[in-house]
């Protein structure tokens, strides 16, 4: 019984992994901080990382940090407006979306893109989950071209 639980235990916590590293990175986009900083007020509540993949976060955050500038250049090609207007919170989910396209090849494309769109609707502006959608999409089709052949 231990074994059917685990994978969607290890399915939640990663969905939680990626619902903070939101959170870590409006708040590295809104003030600067150094990311071991903001890695340490997330650890220092609890509750925060409580039944998250916490590994997977810090990964994560960690990972669109260093990658930022090269992040927004895919994505600077792919908006409608420069990368700096982008809403904070979709500019964080558009980093990660692209960051696991293009980084964590062993998640499925399709899981990226809806856990993305998952984010954006509970995170983002009301309709801001169809323009991460339409944009996530291009960026899977340029990193996951072959993946995204196989599928079809």
């Amino acid at each position: 019984m231990n074994s059917n639980n685990a994978p969607a235990i290890s399915k939640r916590a990663r969905i939680k992994a990626r619902r903070n590293t939101v959170q870590a990175l409006y708040q590295w986009f809104m003030t600067g901080k150094d990311v071991a900083d903001v890695i340490a007020e997330f650890e220092s509540d609890e509750q925060t990382l409580a039944k998250t993949d916490v590994e997977y976060f810090k990964l994560l955050l960690r990972g669109t940090i260093k990658h930022s500038g090269e992040l927004d250049s895919r994505l600077s090609d792919l908006i409608d407006r420069p990368v700096n207007e982008l809403d904070a919170i979709e500019r964080a989910i558009l980093h990660i979306g692209c960051y696991e396209l293009e980084h964590h090849l062993e998640i499925p494309w399709r899981i990226v893109v809806n856990e993305s769109i998952e984010l954006a609707k509970m995170f983002g502006a009301e309709q801001s989950y169809k323009y991460i959608n339409g944009i996530l999409d291009k960026v899977a089709k340029e990193l996951r071209s072959i993946e995204i052949s196989n599928a079809s």
